[in-house]
């Protein structure tokens, strides 16, 4: 698992808060696809603080190093431990990218945890102009015009490090063109990401 020190981790979290968190989405997983428990949720009152703010965070699954499943909060509504709970079983389970998360895959399976920064809007003009306002490789980026919202995480611009490229697969997740961002109505947001992943448990095996 990627570590970091105390002091560099976001939102007063330790790295005892980060192992907690792996925790909470691997029994969340487990509840859910071994057991059928499809109520469970994590004890609020024997965490620590960190994990009872709010908070928004992406959870991704990656099965034999492939990417199986990847949902998330853009807004900090939940506690942090609800947060992740709930998207390692909607990142598992309804992604409709992919097939649901079997029983046997679950030990071949990667997590990312994902914590995202509040959205900041961006004012631009043209999509010149908003391609120089974003950071490859730094920032993620959202566009929500009414019901349509398409958001690529940071770690995306590994695939797409072309801006253009990457607003245009913005523009795609909310089904739309990249004419989007020249919607009078349009808005555009950007956001940070402190990411930490932890391996598959059968790699520790092997």
């Amino acid at each position: 698992m990627k570590t970091a020190s105390d002091s560099s981790l976001p939102y007063g979290l330790t790295q005892n808060d980060i192992d907690l968190l792996f925790g909470i989405a691997r029994t969340a997983l487990h509840k859910t696809i071994i057991e059928g428990d499809h109520h469970w949720q994590p004890d609020l009152k024997q965490l620590p603080d960190p994990l009872r703010e709010p908070a928004a965070t992406f959870v991704t699954m990656n099965t034999d190093g492939k990417l199986h499943g990847c949902i998330g909060s853009v807004e900090a509504r939940l506690p942090m431990a609800l947060d992740v709970a709930k998207n390692a079983i909607a990142a598992a389970r309804h992604d409709p990218r992919f097939p649901v998360l079997r029983a046997d895959e679950l030990d071949r399976t990667a997590i990312e945890i994902s914590i995202l920064t509040p959205l900041q809007q961006v004012p631009y003009q043209t999509i010149s102009d908003l391609m120089q306002k974003i950071r490859p490789g730094i920032d993620g980026v959202m566009v929500a015009r009414g019901w349509q919202r398409g958001l690529l995480l940071p770690q995306v611009w590994e695939q797409l490090p072309d801006p253009g490229e990457f607003l245009t697969h913005v523009a795609l997740k909310a089904g739309a063109g990249p004419e989007i961002y020249l919607a009078p109505d349009a808005k555009v947001y950007i956001f940070q990401v402190h990411s930490f992943t932890q391996p598959a448990p059968m790699s520790h095996r092997q």
